[in-house]
């Protein structure tokens, strides 16, 4: 699943949210120039089914990943994994610094 925000179509309503008139000033008080309180719910409400998405997609991939482990026997220690993830993680800051170098 993949959400569209603010994709030209017919538009529909979320159900109304009920809140304390303290919370309602707190939100309002953070709105940015121009923005109404629909479009930060909305924008809030689109981030937080992402983040969701994100999160299941994850645990899926986990599951999957146990599953396929216990079934093949291939395991890896931990310290292994992170040593590469680590190794990974320097290449991309090297290409990003170096990339980062090339537009100033």
């Amino acid at each position: 699943m993949h959400l569209q925000y603010n994709e030209p179509m017919k538009s529909t309503q979320l159900p109304p949210v009920r809140v304390a008139p303290a919370v309602r000033q707190e939100i309002e008080d953070c709105l940015e120039e121009g923005e109404t309180l629909s479009q930060f719910i909305e924008k809030a409400a689109v981030e937080a089914a992402r983040a969701r998405i994100a999160e299941q997609a994850f645990l899926e991939r986990g599951r999957a990943s146990l599953e396929r482990a216990l079934r093949t026997g291939k395991l890896y220690p931990a310290a292994d994994v992170l040593a590469e993830m680590r190794g990974r993680l320097s290449i991309k800051m090297r290409e990003a610094k170096k990339n980062s170098r090339k537009k100033t």
